[in-house]
């Protein structure tokens, strides 16, 4: 009867919302997630080796996974007299923790934010310098004079930025995570492919149990230091999960769609760092590079070089945008709450074109900070490492756990309470050990 029929379209209806909020959702946590990370997987496996590499991506998505469950469990926070919805990872801190630890928090994710901007300008510049390269090497041999400066295509990077960046709001960003998290899965593969094609070529498989073997014993250990910060970085998506979380709709409950929606995410991101991480080291073993499509470990076919590098680039555009508009949200919501002139726009006198003042430059001068430390400081590996070293033990370990212990009202020496109190200590050692190891490593090679 047309009447059933209309009445079981409407009930497909919210069916088909749900499933799109929920791929939207997986975008953006794959886009955020799955950044240049994944193309230094296979360089931190030739450090750890064949056996502490794959363990160690396990082991750190393991513990990002357990820190998306404990955050997906406090956006509703029905212990506050004055709010209820905890739609951002700092609201949540000052909310539950209060203004001391919101304090901290509130400095760790600026840094956070900003670092990852400056790993994706360092990222896109070294991918845009490598398919000129690539071009250069095929037309001139692999010994040809093909050394570019990257700063040049930062800055080019940085201008698309800004233009980029006077996108609202993260809601706004639907299309941009959707392009990007099919380009990271693209160029992944490429990778993987690349690296597998490569061992068949040679007709056997390269690398160690123990990894790279190094002269100097001090140095190996700095090096498998830096190789877990490399991949500490690659996982660090826990400052963007609420504001995901927030964009879903219920029923059913947003944290239930939320844990399903990491889970499949963090499953996908293990399988290609540890795919991409294990072609790469099985192809060259100590000879990886520390980049897997610009550290030109590939030379050919020269065109499927050029394809991945362009689609790193298209990605992190989006990457960019999906952690700065968290950070422009924060921003903007205070001085908009202080001023209250925020949402004035002007007539630019071009069509219907209007611009927001404050947004305009705010995020422009953003955009010129990102790239101008990605200037100062290009060196790839190091600066993953480092970044990472800092931020993951508070923001992804810390402040969930304590965030948790609040709003369950966990009971100290409770079974719970022990477990994540190791968990917790056990991710603090791991933590100052991948710093020492990265800030030596930087250090040594921006001034030694």
């Amino acid at each position: 009867m047309p009447g059933e029929d209309y009445e079981e379209e409407e009930e497909q209806m919210p069916l088909l919302q749900t499933s799109a909020l929920k791929l939207t959702a997986l975008a953006h946590l794959i886009a955020g997630v799955i950044g240049s990370g994944v193309l230094s997987m296979a360089w931190s496996m030739a450090q750890l080796g064949w056996i502490a590499g794959p363990l160690s991506i396990i082991l750190i998505a393991f513990f990002s996974l357990v820190s998306a469950f404990l955050i997906s469990n406090i956006q509703l926070c029905s212990n506050h007299p004055s709010i209820t919805i905890n739609r951002s990872y700092l609201q949540a801190v000052h909310t539950i923790l209060g203004y001391k630890n919101g304090l901290i928090c509130g400095c760790l994710v600026y840094f956070s934010l900003f670092k990852t901007g400056v790993v994706y300008v360092i990222t896109s510049g070294i991918c845009m310098r490598a398919i000129r390269q690539s071009n250069c090497y095929h037309e001139e041999g692999h010994e040809g004079d093909c050394e570019y400066k990257n700063e040049y295509y930062m800055v080019a990077f940085g201008i698309v930025e800004i233009l980029a960046s006077q996108i609202p709001n993260i809601f706004h960003t639907k299309w941009i995570s959707i392009i990007a998290a099919a380009m990271s899965l693209t160029y992944s593969c490429i990778g993987i492919g690349l690296g597998i094609a490569q061992v068949i070529g040679q007709g056997r498989i390269e690398g160690s149990m123990n990894g790279i073997s190094t002269s100097n014993p001090s140095q190996k250990v700095w090096l498998v230091g830096e190789a877990i910060g490399d991949i500490s970085f690659s996982f660090t998506y826990s400052l963007i999960l609420l504001e995901i979380q927030s964009t879903l709709k219920s029923p059913p409950p947003q944290k239930e769609t939320m844990k399903k929606v990491s889970t499949i995410g963090v499953l996908i991101t293990a399988s290609l760092y540890i795919c991409c991480g294990a072609s790469g080291y099985a192809a060259f073993g100590d000879s990886t590079p520390g980049n897997l499509l610009t550290g030109f470990g590939f030379y050919e076919p020269y065109w499927l070089v050029d394809f991945g590098n362009a689609c790193i680039v298209l990605h992190l555009v989006g990457g960019y945008q999906i952690y700065s508009q968290t950070l422009f949200a924060i921003v903007e919501g205070w001085y908009a709450e202080k001023f209250q002139i925020i949402t004035r726009e002007m007539d630019v006198g071009i069509g219907s074109l209007r611009v927001n003042p404050f947004r305009l430059c705010f995020r422009t001068t953003y955009v010129v900070l990102t790239t101008t430390v990605a200037i100062l400081f290009p060196y790839f590996n190091q600066v993953l490492a480092f970044s990472g070293s800092i931020i993951f033990w508070p923001l992804t370990i810390y402040f969930p756990v304590e965030m948790y212990f609040l709003h369950n009202r966990i009971l100290p020496w409770t079974t719970t309470w022990i477990l994540l109190r190791i968990y917790t200590i056990f991710c603090m050692l791991l933590t100052i050990f991948t710093f020492a190891a990265s800030l030596q490593g930087l250090v040594s090679k921006r001034f030694g």
